[in-house]
């Protein structure tokens, strides 16, 4: 999906993300059972760079991108 939020992007790392890993990301979320999954709307390709290189740069082991073409639905709302 692109938009005004951007293009939506899931993101699996092993492990944990570490703490200010995703800061300035604010508009992603985070799930983290024994893998970390961010995704959320970034608002083009140099975010996307930005969020990967600073995710390198803290160690972490990237299994999987994948960009959506539409966004999944809220499961908070029902």
């Amino acid at each position: 999906m692109s938009g005004p939020m951007g293009i939506y992007y899931e993101i699996r790392i092993a492990g944990v993300v570490p703490p200010g890993a995703l800061r300035g990301f604010e508009q992603l979320a985070a799930e983290q059972p024994t893998e970390t999954m961010v995704r959320g709307p970034l608002p083009d390709q140099a975010a996307l760079h930005g969020l990967l290189a600073r995710l390198e740069s803290s160690g972490v082991q990237l299994i999987r991108l994948r960009r959506r073409t539409l966004r999944p639905p809220d499961r908070r709302r029902r």
